[in-house]
């Protein structure tokens, strides 16, 4: 498990080993911003996808992904920016590491096929926090949708 986190954080070039913990945290909260923004609620659909996309892209087992969200949500319930977030995730990942921050949460704002503008506005906030440029941004969430099938592959 950690292994494969090591090698993800890694994959940039530069050993960014130190502080993963939070940076799992940082990328957890940002993803359960992604599912609360509409309606201020936490259903099971964005939970499984949260749980999802943190089992897969951190390597976790489910019940270290669920450890990681737990400890996300309430860091998230005492803090009112998005700033402590996303200023772990400018120190610790690379350009295209941050991309793939922003695929994550295409994935959570699409978990229940449809995007709110409000998901919308998050995102386009968070890109510009994190440094991906609008290009890089509307081209992860094409690929967030052509893997839901909302969209028609080219």
């Amino acid at each position: 498990m950690i292994d494969r986190l090591f090698e993800w954080l890694k994959e940039g070039g530069q050993d960014l080993s130190r502080g993963q913990d939070e940076l799992q945290l940082a990328v957890a909260a940002l993803l359960l911003e992604a599912a609360v923004v509409v309606d201020n609620r936490f259903d099971e659909t964005e939970r499984n996808a949260i749980l999802r996309i943190l089992e897969r892209r951190f390597g976790l087992a489910a019940a270290d992904a669920e450890a990681v969200l737990a400890t996300a949500k309430a860091r998230v319930e005492n803090s009112a920016q998005l700033f402590r977030f996303t200023s772990t995730i400018n120190d610790r990942l690379p350009r295209e590491r941050r991309v793939e921050v922003i695929e994550m949460l295409w994935q959570v704002a699409y978990a229940d096929r449809v995007l709110d503008p409000l998901e919308d506005s998050l995102l386009r906030r968070v890109a510009g926090l994190i440094d991906v440029s609008d290009r890089d941004r509307g081209d992860a969430k094409l690929r967030v949708m052509r893997q839901l099938g909302l969209a028609q592959p080219e």
